[in-house]
């Protein structure tokens, strides 16, 4: 399988922890082995606007959460033993900006779909949608099944 004829080489994936990233990175996995593809796992960070006011209050650590976030997401999506083919980036930036940005250097981005159920779980949430819109490469958009991440597996 390729995109206009050139082999699916990297995919790209936005994780923020959430079950839709999860399920997304989890999808992007399955999709890239028979491809002989590589998937990056992406989790962004960035200080916010007031940043001073937050180090007053004590309030740091904000690349240390992030990268917390990232491998407990990484660890949660495949166990202990992450597959050869996966790789972790933290990135310092706004996830919108970010994924669009790698979108450059990707063949395919996948995302998770912010699932609220009901009518919300109808929408794209605004990294999604941004990135469905201004991405350089196809965009996957992956939701969490109905029962969990793992009601696909048992049926």
């Amino acid at each position: 399988m390729s995109i206009a004829g050139a082999p699916i080489a990297r995919i790209v994936v936005g994780v923020d922890g959430s079950e839709p990233s999860l399920e997304a990175l989890r999808q992007a996995q399955r999709f890239a082995t028979p491809l002989g593809a590589k998937v990056q796992a992406i989790a962004c960070w960035e200080y916010p606007q007031v940043y001073s006011g937050y180090v007053m209050m004590g309030i740091e650590g904000f690349e240390e959460g992030a990268k917390k976030i990232l491998d407990e997401a990484m660890e949660q999506a495949f166990g202990t033993e992450l597959p050869a083919n996966v790789t972790a980036s933290l990135v310092r930036g706004h996830p919108r900006e970010a994924l669009i940005d790698a979108s450059r250097d990707a063949d395919m981005i996948v995302v998770g779909r912010r699932g609220h159920g009901g009518f919300g779980g109808l929408l794209l949430g605004s990294v999604s949608s941004a990135v469905v819109a201004h991405a350089h490469c196809p965009v996957l958009v992956v939701h969490t099944p109905e029962g969990g991440a793992h009601a696909a597996e048992g049926s």
